[in-house]
């Protein structure tokens, strides 16, 4: 993972029935992590994958499955995705009884662990677990569906996110999820965004790989 702003498409938008495909050519194109939506229609208001589809990925997939949990009863269940094989795993905060034990829980499957944050959670709510997370991904939308356009909002946070990590001397990847173009993914990359989750504006395109590369550029050529 050498390059400034990591990608990782988000399998969402891509066609179900040919995922090992859609897997294979982003991973040509040079995606660094496949970021795969896990939603249980409670938390949020869709029903996407779970834990047999996380493990059908793992089997074909050459980079970090990156999954991200939009589901209830997590500390009941984060065991099913770390067994499936998830590499990076974010979770939110108010689906969490023990959000440390979760992260604790994580960290011992060898796994990274990110807490993720919808709009309206405050970027503060993180300052007693910051130091123990890989990373933090920030929801740019209201997590449910694809193909939303981006909260503007979101570029304050970002840098919000990253004033906290420099007054707790803490470094963890600064991940957006939501609406990301090669507009938006620039004006988080400036902020301090270094990885980029892109669903319909990869997947809806007609050279997924063209598009990818594309957000990439604008992104990296935006962090001054």
């Amino acid at each position: 993972m050498g390059n400034q702003v990591l990608m990782a498409p988000s399998i969402l938008s891509a066609d179900f029935t040919r995922l090992a495909e859609a897997v294979q050519l982003i991973e040509s194109g040079g995606a660094d992590l496949i970021h795969v939506d896990v939603m249980d229609g409670h938390f949020v208001p869709n029903l996407t994958i779970g834990p047999p589809v996380v493990k059908a990925l793992k089997r074909v997939a050459t980079r970090p499955l990156d999954v991200h949990l939009m589901i209830d009863d997590v500390d009941r269940t984060i065991g099913w995705y770390l067994d499936a094989g998830a590499d990076w795993v974010s979770v939110h905060p108010e689906a969490c009884f023990h959000l440390h034990r979760v992260i604790e829980a994580i960290h011992d499957a060898g796994a990274k662990a990110g807490v993720a944050l919808n709009p309206a959670t405050p970027v503060g709510i993180l300052r007693d677990v910051i130091g123990d997370l890989d990373y933090v991904l920030l929801m740019s939308v209201n997590p449910g569906f694809g193909g939303q356009a981006f909260i503007q909002h979101t570029v304050q946070k970002v840098r919000d996110l990253v004033s906290l990590c420099r007054d707790e001397a803490v470094d963890p990847v600064i991940e957006v999820d939501g609406g990301i173009n090669a507009l938006t993914g620039a004006l988080v990359s400036e902020a301090g965004a270094r990885m980029l989750v892109a669903g319909n504006a990869v997947f809806g395109e007609p050279d997924p790989v063209a598009a990818m590369q594309v957000i990439r550029s604008a992104a990296e050529a935006a962090i001054v």
